[in-house]
């Protein structure tokens, strides 16, 4: 793929059963299992923004479930 090709490319925003994000070229037929669209799509850096600003908590799901189970 060349720069020009990639510049032009709209990403969907994705996410998994752990809430940890990551995008997905658009014209991909199909999101890999696992993962679903949040409702964000743009290009590659309107989509890593939009991750910078929601993501706050890197830790995954479990992990952030299973301390706050120990610190109750």
């Amino acid at each position: 793929m060349n720069n020009a090709t990639q510049n032009n490319t709209i990403y969907l925003v994705v996410m998994n059963h752990e809430e940890q994000y990551s995008i997905w070229p658009k014209w991909k037929k199909e999101i890999p299992l696992g993962w679903k669209t949040v409702g964000k799509e743009g290009s590659k850096e309107e989509c890593l923004k939009y991750i910078e600003e929601v993501w706050t908590d890197m830790r995954p799901l479990s992990l952030r479930k299973a301390m706050a189970e120990q610190s109750a």
